[in-house]
Parts: C-alpha cells; sequence; structure tokens
C-alpha cells in the first residue's frame, strides 16, 4: 500500500511538471517577426525605441527585426509582395495609410483591426479623417503610429546667407530665383536623389500641389484633373526649371543628397519629408542651427502628409503577438518613444509635446491648425501599390533624359498611363 501511494505521488509530481513546463516552453517560442524599411538613422532609432518597449512588455516573445533597407521602401515593398503571395506573411508590416493600405486589403491580405479600436478607445484619440484613409467599407484595417510632413523644404542658413537668401521661398516663381542666387554663389540650386525614382517624384509631389491647389490636385485621383492637361503640364515645366540647378550625380540615395546641404554645404535646396530632420540629428547636427525649414514653395497653406501604419496581416505566424505590437503602436507610451527619434509626430491628441524637437514642434502646431491637407502621392496615400510604381517610373524616366522641356509631352503620356495603371489594379 505504501508502495503504491509513493507511485502515486510520483505520478503526480510529474504530471504537475508536464502540466507547469508546457506553458513556459510555449511562451520561449513565441516570436514576433516585424517588416519595415527602417535600417538606419533617425528610422532605425525610432523604431529601436519602440522595439525595447515591447521586449520589456513581452520578455518570452523573440523580436525578429525583417527591415530590408533602400530606395525609401521601395526595395522592401518588392520582398513583401513577394512573400504575400506566396502566402510567407510576416506578423506585421509597415504600410502607409491610404490607397497603399487598400491594395493589401482588395488583396485579401490583412484582417480588420477594428477590435483594437474599440478596446483601446483609439477612435477617440486618432484624428477622424485619418481613421477614415484606414478603413475599407467599415472596417478598419491598421494602426498608425505616426504622421509625416512631406511637403517640408529645407537649407543650410550659412549658405543661403553667402547667396544672399534671406527667407524662404514662397512661391514657385521666388523658388526659381533663389535656386539662381545658389547657383551665382558657387552652390548647386537643389539637392536631387536620384536613385530609385521616387525621391524626384517626391519633389514632383510638392510642385503639382503648389501649381494644381488642392482641388485640382486631388482631382488627379477622381478624374477631374487630367494628367495630360494644361495644368500638369505647367507643373511638369516648372519641374524641368528646378531640376536644371540640382547637383551632376544622378545616382545619390537621399540621405546622401541632404548631406550636400548640411553636411558639405555645396548645395542650396532640399525638398524632402520631415524624416531628413531625424536623419541629420542623428548625424549630430541640430534644428534651427545647422539647418533651417519651411513649407515647399508654394505649399505654405497645405500639410501634406502621410502615415506609417501596421498591419495585421492574414495567416500571421503569431498573431497574438502582432496583437501586443499593435497595441504598443497606438498606445501613448509607444508613440511619444518612437516619434521624437523618427522625426514624425504621434497620432494620439494627448501626445507630450515637450519631448519633441523644434521642428516637430512647429509640425504639430501646423497639423492641428492648417485647415488644407492633401496627403502624399508618392507615399501612398494617394494612389495604390500599382500606380505609385508607374508614376515613380515615370517622373525617374524624365529626370534621367534631362528633364527637357521637349519631353514634357511624353511625360505626360506617361502619367496618364500611370493613372490608368492603377485605376485598372
Amino acid at each position: 500500500m505504501l508502495k503504491k501511494t509513493k507511485l502515486a505521488v510520483a505520478l503526480a509530481a510529474a504530471a504537475s511538471l508536464v502540466i507547469s513546463t508546457v506553458p513556459a516552453q510555449a511562451a520561449s517560442n513565441k516570436q514576433l517577426e516585424i517588416f519595415t524599411w527602417w535600417a538606419s538613422g533617425g528610422e532605425f532609432a525610432g523604431l529601436n525605441e519602440m522595439i525595447k518597449l515591447f521586449k520589456a512588455q513581452n520578455p518570452n516573445t523573440k523580436f525578429i527585426n525583417a527591415a530590408v533597407a533602400g530606395a525609401a521602401g521601395v526595395n522592401a515593398k518588392g520582398v513583401l509582395v513577394s512573400r504575400m503571395n506566396a502566402k510567407n506573411p510576416p506578423d506585421t508590416f509597415q504600410s502607409h495609410a491610404g490607397a497603399e493600405l487598400t491594395s493589401y486589403v482588395k488583396a485579401g491580405q490583412v484582417e480588420d483591426v477594428s477590435f483594437l479600436y474599440t478596446k483601446n478607445g483609439w477612435d477617440k484619440i486618432f484624428p477622424a479623417g485619418l481613421i477614415k484613409t484606414l478603413t475599407v467599407n467599415g472596417k478598419i484595417y491598421s494602426v498608425p503610429v505616426n504622421i509625416h510632413r512631406a511637403n517640408v523644404l529645407w537649407w543650410n542658413p550659412a549658405s543661403a546667407k553667402k547667396a544672399g537668401i534671406t527667407s524662404a521661398p514662397m512661391s514657385i516663381a521666388e523658388f526659381k530665383t533663389d535656386l539662381a542666387k545658389f547657383k551665382k554663389a558657387g552652390f548647386s540650386g537643389i539637392a536631387l536623389a536620384g536613385n530609385g525614382d521616387w525621391a524626384i517624384a517626391h519633389l514632383f509631389d510638392t510642385v503639382l500641389l503648389a501649381d494644381l491647389g488642392t482641388a485640382k490636385y486631388v482631382g488627379l485621383f477622381n478624374g477631374s484633373t487630367k494628367w495630360d492637361g494644361a495644368e500638369v503640364k505647367q507643373a511638369a515645366k516648372d519641374l524641368s526649371d528646378i531640376l536644371a540647378y540640382g547637383n551632376a550625380s544622378k545616382t545619390l540615395d537621399w540621405p546622401d543628397a541632404g548631406n550636400l546641404v548640411v553636411k558639405d554645404k555645396t548645395a542650396g535646396f532640399f525638398v524632402m519629408g520631415d524624416w531628413a530632420s531625424s536623419q541629420w540629428e542623428s548625424q549630430g547636427f541640430k534644428p534651427g542651427v545647422d539647418y533651417a525649414w519651411a513649407a515647399a514653395p508654394g505649399t505654405d497653406k497645405n500639410y501634406m502628409w502621410l502615415s506609417d501604419s501596421f498591419t495585421l496581416p492574414k495567416g500571421a505566424p503569431d498573431r497574438d503577438a502582432a496583437i501586443a505590437w499593435l497595441t504598443l503602436c497606438g498606445s501613448l507610451a509607444g508613440q511619444d518613444a518612437f516619434n521624437p527619434k523618427k522625426g514624425s509626430i504621434a497620432v494620439r491628441k494627448d501626445s507630450n509635446a515637450k519631448l519633441y524637437d523644434a521642428y516637430l514642434q512647429s509640425a504639430m502646431k501646423d497639423w492641428k491648425t492648417l485647415d488644407t491637407q492633401a496627403g502624399s502621392i508618392v507615399h501612398g496615400v494617394m494612389g495604390n501599390n500599382a500606380f505609385m510604381a508607374a508614376y515613380d517610373s515615370a517622373v525617374g524616366k524624365f529626370y534621367q533624359a534631362g528633364a527637357k522641356a521637349s519631353g514634357i509631352a511624353g511625360f505626360q503620356k506617361d502619367l496618364a498611363a500611370a493613372y490608368a495603371t492603377g485605376q485598372a489594379a
């Protein structure tokens, strides 16, 4: 009887051990693969702050950073499309709010995450207009982590002084005049990043907005403004004039082009989104000292925006880990850790402005006070993935061919074809 009792106790203890270890083993096998194009500079610094928070909150989950560097996401998107088509999704991936996100929704590749908005009260703390760009047929498909301003003009104050420029140009005409002043003073008028086409397309976005105004700019995507019409012809002519003042190299990536302005001081202006500021800060440069900023010429009354968001892919290997990441992305702690380093502002209305530098505080003010907001074309708000690829290619083709006035008709034809491609997708 005693032997049987000892045996029963031993078996019970063994069973208890097995039961107690199973959850621990399961926890240790959990992992989160996050897919972005944030691989360097301020972008990586911002992401790293959120990674730290995630690891602290989820110590038993292995974190896999699957970032793909290069061309502001162009390279990453190519890899992502291949993975999604092969039904090999990461646990979560970065997507711009707007039409780019809609591409994944229409393909049936991402889950509805409306339940997270209800659970966390995000419908009351995120801007309603932004939520609308994440919504398809009443369902919300991603969690935004930031807001970027795309229409920013940057310059080095010391270089501008040498060129006799005392204030930011307020129109395309004034911009051209100042470009000529920089050239006369021995600078390239504008820093250009030709690697991957997108940065030149980014510049063209701001010229389109300046020349067309908000209503006709938006009309490019509802058919009321024609890509081969007179308004776009003028914007293409202005782009041609601006590009003539650029640096000789056509193969620079955007950080290298930006350094021509801030570090090397061989170029005058740089038109780029506000992630440029975080890149320069990561290199030790100071806003308001080493570089100044204003809205891109002709767009001072408009906030051209984009937003990075994170999705819940269908078939995510670890859905629970992905949900934990999305919850962090939408939280106050997550956004206020990420955005000051990333060079963007928080989506949340209750973000602590004191954590942000002088440039970002000015961006926060403009986001709240400017009545007119337009979505970025090249960063996925206005056009889907098919359109963006064709649009970037059209602009890149025009630029690499010398951006001559004689090529404008062909350029407009390519732009119209890009729009048709997006509509057919």
